[in-house]
């Protein structure tokens, strides 16, 4: 797995009350957005905001409890194949399979990991996302 994150996503309760604190800090939404989910490109990553039950569920963990922590790390790849390979070596490294890889209704494929102190991670290949030369996604300005 190579050292880098893509995407840090945040699980808010209040999705607009969240935009409108971004947008009032000078951060500038992507038109990537969409209703139900807000990015930003920040330096190297791209932070998004999702509603909290949604990431949840995307991860197939319980809201409730310990189980989720309120935000996921991602490491996009290049191929669905990637996914399947990153997701195998991250379970032979300790990392417990929280969701395996499927498609997504929106077109990419994804799994979920959660590292040993249970932190999600999404292991992701996103069309609309594609690395650049450096292996970096960036949200569309």
């Amino acid at each position: 797995m190579r050292q880098t994150i893509s995407f840090i996503t945040l699980g808010v309760t209040d999705l607009a009350r969240s935009r409108a604190f971004y947008a009032a800090l000078g951060w500038q939404e992507s038109s990537a957005s969409q209703p139900g989910i807000a990015f930003f490109n920040a330096g190297s990553v791209v932070f998004g905001l999702f509603q909290r039950t949604a990431l949840a569920e995307d991860a197939n963990v319980s809201v409730a409890g310990s189980g989720f922590p309120g935000f996921t790390l991602a490491h996009n790849v290049d191929s669905e194949a990637a996914v399947d390979t990153l997701l195998a070596e991250a379970v032979a490294a300790g990392a417990r399979l929280v969701r395996p890889a499927d498609k997504v209704f929106w077109g990419g494929y994804r799994g979920y990991f959660a590292d040993p102190d249970g932190f999600l991670w999404e292991v992701c290949w996103n069309p609309f996302f594609p690395l650049d030369e450096q292996g970096h996604v960036r949200a569309p300005e």
